[in-house]
């Protein structure tokens, strides 16, 4: 009965079982709470952003009521008088402009840049001091009524050094344009503005001290007080009135009174559509605790005020009307701490400003995109050509993986750029970082391709070099000699030419003993480390990409110091063509790289060069260097040669005995053949094997012969330096310089004269230029279809 129970026809008459709606339910409720939680990082931000609020609030409740002159807790410190005198003698003024000549930068949001001096104002410092500044007896009067304890005020400075800084930048933005209040007039809005930003005083040895600033701009004098204090600290803009004249304290208080109505209105919308800023500030104590205030005083242009304000209404809203060009921003200010005893001259303070900055932070980015673009065509169009057996055993890797790496930097700078710049021009930077990254891709795969190629030239036996013959003949002939990479060997031909010499027939056949394999152990009796060395030592691709991730890896260490990001970039563009000439001169080779490729690499890769080592006003601010003419010459005197090298042969530039230590014995395509007689009919050497037209011989060639028999005649005969004419031995006189210019358009004549013809291993002889086309399709004799040589 139960056997019969448990059949298929009772579990179908049963019907399926009803699954719990508990757990569903509880897994609901578990996703409502978690989305609906009020105990993370959100709910604490925005529980701190509540308190702000009430905060910022309760202040501006007490500072209303002190204005207005009820009860308040608000108290405003009285001005130093001292400060006023000592500002006097440190920032003068220009007095009363003439608005028909002169006039201020209304607004200032921009970039500046300058020097630094630090002077040391504790009482003890001005009294054992010897210098004899104009303000010491201020800075004295200042001090007298400050009390400082040194242990509080050492412990108040921290370890940061003081002395260091020899450079200041700074950042400002001002919001004149974005105020408005009830309470404020309108000539209050019109002459004083709220300024904020950041100063920094750069220390080449350590990290920046970054000081954040508020205050007020104004626009009517050109001066700016504003307290600076660490990252970290809190500021209080209702004391920004002690810190003005007292001729404007209303205005500035209604201007203070504005910015806190502004903040208020800013955290209630924040807090009311959910938009809540997670606090991201480290738990890392700050650098120092000593707080500043900032004292600035712009120059005067020598523009109208009517033009002036026409520039800036031009500048915040373009339009494409021509104004007026006034002179860089500049600025004298002074950073002063009563409380640590430290005083700052700010001097020498241009920059520009923001609009300004952007712009021609776009017109960089435009001009730096056209250079890498043609840069890329020259590249594509350069590898497309590159991409056969000949043109692939030419070029040097080390060329390309210079100029990847060059891209790399240059790739992680532009993306670095465009994160840091707000606006537009973070777009405008993505097209040259863009291009850069395919530079870089094409670059690192082309070495690549070149390195696994040209491998088995590590590897194979080296051809010994053949002693030289011991008597000379009237027409030397060279052997012809197979290359150190072939695999294979050239039998002799069953039927060689005629006009071909015996020495050629007889020697042409050369073997190579084959490498011996090698056995790869097991991988299974293998330690992880023993198979990653093995795995290194057999695979070339695996070693490529160790050391590209290596190098990058240490070129961004590098960069993040200035002198040795300099360096790299010397070290870098200094070696963009010598690897080439290099590996030309070696093999015995031109580098097949068309000059079009070579100098309009060149001249995009100086264009980057020169305008941040040689523009004073480059977008980084980055000081002109001497030496970057020496680096752009050098690079075009590497261009040069290797141009040069494609036309007058790759040892044109080495003396004889020089190049042929150099030069690795290969295969010679062009040997020296014998001329038929010059009185006969047909001058030609036979017939191409892939045209079928006869081969011209060049009149140059029975020149280059009759010369080459009369040095060996002088050699042979008549001693060194002397001359063999029909008469006799003469005394040849050496003329310097006209001996070496003969010397240079000989070995032009004979790289030209030699060019004209190809002899293969296999004895079959071609027009150079058909033989160059057909090797760029196949690597093999178009007639007995044997291995050739690179050619």
């Amino acid at each position: 009965m139960d056997d019969q129970g448990r059949d298929g026809e009772t579990v179908v008459a049963q019907g399926p079982r009803q699954r719990s709606s508990l757990p569903s339910i509880l897994f609901i409720l578990l996703m409502l709470l978690l989305l609906t939680s009020h105990n993370g990082e959100e709910y604490l931000a925005r529980h701190q952003y509540q308190e702000a609020l009430e905060t910022l609030t309760d202040r501006l409740g007490n500072f209303t009521a002190w204005r207005n002159g009820t009860t308040s807790n608000f108290t405003l410190p009285d001005r130093n008088p001292s400060i006023t005198s000592l500002l006097d003698v440190l920032l003068p003024n220009n007095g009363t402009l003439n608005p028909h000549h002169s006039s201020y930068y209304p607004n200032v949001t921009g970039f500046i840049h300058g020097d630094t001096k630090l002077y040391n104002i504790t009482p003890a410092a001005l009294s054992n001091s010897s210098d004899s500044f104009s303000w010491k007896p201020l800075a004295e009067k200042l001090m007298q009524g400050v009390e400082m304890n040194m242990s509080k005020v050492l412990e108040s400075m921290g370890d940061w050094n003081w002395s260091a800084p020899t450079r200041t930048s700074m950042s400002f933005i001002d919001e004149a344009s974005s105020l408005s209040s009830n309470n404020s007039s309108p000539a209050a809005r019109e002459k004083i503005a709220f300024i904020h930003g950041r100063i920094e005083l750069a220390n080449p040895d350590s990290e920046d001290l970054r000081l954040d600033f508020e205050g007020v701009h104004f626009q009517s004098n050109g001066t700016i007080y504003a307290f600076a204090n660490p990252n970290g600290r809190a500021f209080d803009i209702r004391l920004l009135p002690s810190l003005v004249p007292e001729n404007v304290v209303n205005e500035t208080v209604s201007i203070i009174e504005s910015k806190m109505e502004t903040r208020i209105t800013q955290l209630k919308e924040m807090i009311d559509a959910g938009v809540i800023e997670q606090n991201k500030s480290s738990d890392d104590q700050p650098v120092t605790n000593c707080s500043f205030t900032f004292y600035a005083q712009l120059n005067s242009v020598n523009i109208p005020e009517v033009f002036m304000e026409e520039y800036e209404q031009e500048v915040q809203t373009p339009t494409g009307i021509r104004t007026a060009n006034p002179p860089r921003m500049s600025l004298k200010g002074v950073l002063l701490s009563t409380e640590c005893g430290m005083l700052y001259e700010l001097d020498n303070m241009e920059g520009l400003r923001s609009k300004t900055f952007f712009r021609k932070v776009i017109t960089y980015a435009g001009t730096a995109a056209a250079a890498y673009l043609i840069l890329l065509l020259l590249l594509s169009r350069q590898m497309e050509r590159s991409y056969t057996p000949s043109g692939i055993s030419r070029v040097s890797r080390w060329t390309f993986l210079v100029q990847s790496t060059i891209d790399s930097v240059s790739f992680a700078s532009h993306i670095t750029f465009a994160i840091l710049a707000d606006g537009r021009t973070s777009l405008g930077l993505i097209a040259p970082a863009f291009l850069t990254c395919l530079a870089f891709i094409y670059e690192a795969q082309f070495a690549m391709t070149v390195y696994q190629i040209q491998l088995p030239e590590q590897t194979a036996p080296t051809t010994t070099r053949r002693p030289p013959p011991a008597t000379a003949t009237p027409a030397p002939v060279a052997t012809a000699e197979r290359t150190d990479t072939l695999p294979t060997t050239y039998p002799p031909p069953a039927q060689a030419p005629t006009s071909m010499p015996a020495a050629i027939n007889a020697n042409a056949t050369n073997t190579t003993p084959a490498p011996t394999p090698t056995q790869n152990p097991n991988p299974q009796s293998m330690t992880f480390w023993a198979f990653f060395w093995h795995h290194l030592r057999t695979d070339p691709q695996a070693r490529m990409y160790l050391m590209l991730f290596v190098f990058l890896t240490c070129i961004v260490r590098i960069i993040l110091s200035p002198t040795l990001s300099l360096l790299f970039v010397a070290s870098t563009y200094s070696l963009i063509w010598l690897p080439q000439i290099w590996r030309s001169v070696k093999r015995g080779r031109s580098s097949g790289l068309k000059a079009e490729y070579v100098l309009g690499t060149t001249a995009c890769r100086l264009y980057s060069v020169l305008y941040f080592l040689t523009c004073p006003r480059n977008v980084f601010e980055i000081e002109p260097r001497p030496w970057a003419y020496q680096l752009s010459a050098f690079v075009c005197l590497q261009a040069a040669v290797v141009v040069m090298q494609e036309y007058l042969g790759p040892t044109f530039f080495l003396p004889r005995h020089l190049s042929e230590m150099a030069t690795v014995k290969t295969y010679d395509y062009h040997p020296p053949l014998p001329l038929p007689d010059p009185e006969a009919p047909e001058q030609s050497l036979g017939d191409c094997s892939i045209c079928m037209d006869t081969i011209v011989v060049d009149p140059l060639l029975h020149q280059a012969e009759r010369e080459s028999r009369q040095e060996e005649k002088e050699k042979n005969g008549k001693g060194k330096g002397d001359h063999w004419d029909a008469s006799g031995p003469t005394k040849r006189k050496s003329h310097g310089g006209m001996d070496i210019l003969n010397a240079v358009q000989k070995g032009m004549g004979n790289a030209v004269t030699r060019k004209s013809y190809s002899l293969a291993p296999c004895h079959h002889l071609f027009h150079t230029e058909c033989l160059e086309r057909w090797l760029a399709i196949k690597n093999i004799c178009p007639q007995c279809r044997r291995p050739l040589p690179p050619l």
